[in-house]
């Protein structure tokens, strides 16, 4: 297999949590179990991030050593096995993990993660590019690590969908003190040619980032996104020539 150049690597390590249980693809809970083990098998498996689950459905799972999972709650779960590593919740704090907040980002409190929605079933459940540049601004320059979900199926933006590559290559630009304005036009930018990845650095139309840079704004502000498929993704990658 080639080598992926550092910067794509650094881009797309960790990147996706499966939450295959959710809309759009809603599979039954043994059909996600078994995917995620397949997924961790897979040549891919560097991409794959946590497994999202539900804390009701916890109970119905035998968790494997090597699982990583991320769990929606409503409030303080209490005790929790070790493969559960962080939680999901509206509440605007940390509980006793690492929290990731679906609050507004105003109300996130020191400690905690934002959790920021990217689509949705319908085109009204879709954050416009605007609303997507003001928060990544906004996280950025109050130093709140954040993950994504919903809508993310793509690398690309298209005319209706944001693309992961185009959200999380903003993020990287918008936690090294990118202006607002640059934001949004990486966000808006529908040419996978506009988005160079060599040996060292990340090269979108006359910028730059050095991989390590990429490397620092994942592990310290771009967490994640969570995705009902993770095999559309990695086509999709594949399809742009991004991988072998």
């Amino acid at each position: 297999m080639p080598r992926i150049p550092e910067p794509l690597h650094a881009l797309l390590a960790n990147l996706i949590d499966y939450a295959g249980l959710y809309p759009p693809a809603g599979l039954p809970l043994p059909a996600v179990l078994e995917n995620y083990e397949a997924y961790l098998a897979s040549a891919e498996s560097w991409m794959l991030n946590r497994l999202v689950l539900p804390a009701a459905k916890l109970p119905e799972v035998r968790l494997r050593d090597n699982w990583r999972v991320t769990l929606l709650v409503e409030g303080e779960p209490g005790p929790l096995p070790a493969q559960v590593e962080t939680l999901e919740t509206r509440l605007p704090h940390r509980l006793s993990l690492a929290t990731y907040c679906e609050a507004p980002i105003g109300r996130i409190v020191s400690g905690a993660f934002a959790k920021v929605r990217t689509g949705g079933l319908t085109l009204e459940a879709m954050p416009s590019l605007e609303m997507l540049a003001d928060f990544l601004s906004e996280a950025a320059s109050r130093r709140i690590a954040f993950k994504a979900t919903a809508g993310l199926h793509h690398p690309m933006r298209s005319a209706t969908m944001h693309g992961f590559v185009n959200v999380f290559v903003a993020a990287a630009f918008a936690w090294q003190g990118a202006e607002r304005g640059v934001i949004l036009d990486v966000l808006n930018d529908g040419d996978a040619a506009a988005f160079q990845f060599l040996a060292g650095e990340l090269r979108w139309r006359g910028r730059s980032l050095a991989a390590a840079e990429v490397q620092g704004a994942r592990r310290d502000f771009a967490h994640s996104f969570g995705s009902c498929s993770f095999t559309e993704p990695v086509a999709d990658l594949r399809a742009k020539g991004w991988l072998a």
